[in-house]
């Protein structure tokens, strides 16, 4: 199999995001991947087994992306609360302007078999570590509740995430995800926080990302 890496290799994840996103996972025939990444059918089977094979590569290359952009968000936020609140709007603002990979993540990969759904739970890990930091951080500090399981703290972030997500894709796009960021900060802040009102005040939130 040839080295996952290179310009063919790129071509073929971007054509398997475009071709899932308008057609579905199930439809979506590597030729008709191949031609849209302008590549013979055949170059695909050098970098990828099979169709659930691509899938798993495209969500292991596109959370790449996004933890990467999520820790870039954090990297000058001071305090739990801040960088609770900078990666809410990361991760809104990374799938608002990619609207072929929100379909795909929100709808499509939820359709490949139960092995697909192993292996992507798997690659979710390193998402969900970055949310577990912020997390440690603000029951280290107080200003998370301390007697609140991380894990139910971290399925409350991103579950309300991802549900908020897959509204925006399911109405057809059809409102500013991005503007939803603040109020679903406060939202699960209000939840998480042991502060009071003035908690982002306190934590030097201004507004800007």
């Amino acid at each position: 199999m040839a080295s996952r890496s290179g310009d063919k290799y790129a071509a073929i994840l971007d054509a398997a995001q475009t071709v899932i996103a308008r057609q579905g996972y199930h439809n979506a025939q590597i030729s008709r991947i191949a031609a849209e990444a302008g590549v013979a059918a055949g170059t695909v089977y050098l970098y990828f087994k099979n169709k659930p094979d691509l899938l798993v590569s495209l969500f292991r290359d596109r959370l790449g992306l996004l933890v990467d952009g999520a820790r870039g968000s954090l990297a000058e936020a001071t305090g739990p609360q801040e960088k609770l609140r900078r990666f809410i709007k990361q991760h809104l603002r990374a799938l608002g302007t990619r609207r072929e990979l929100a379909v795909v993540t929100q709808i499509e990969m939820r359709q490949a078999d139960g092995a697909v759904q192993q292996q992507i739970s798997k690659i979710m890990k390193g998402y969900f570590h970055v949310i577990d930091e912020i997390i440690e951080e603000g029951q280290r500090s107080g200003e998370f509740k301390q007697h609140l399981d991380r894990r139910q703290i971290r399925n409350l972030v991103f579950g309300t995430l991802d549900q908020t997500v897959t509204a925006w894709v399911m109405s057809g796009f059809h409102f500013d995800l991005e503007a939803l960021a603040l109020p679903t900060f406060e939202l699960i802040r209000g939840g998480v926080c042991e502060c009071g009102q003035g908690g982002a005040q306190k934590d030097g939130h201004s507004g800007a990302a």
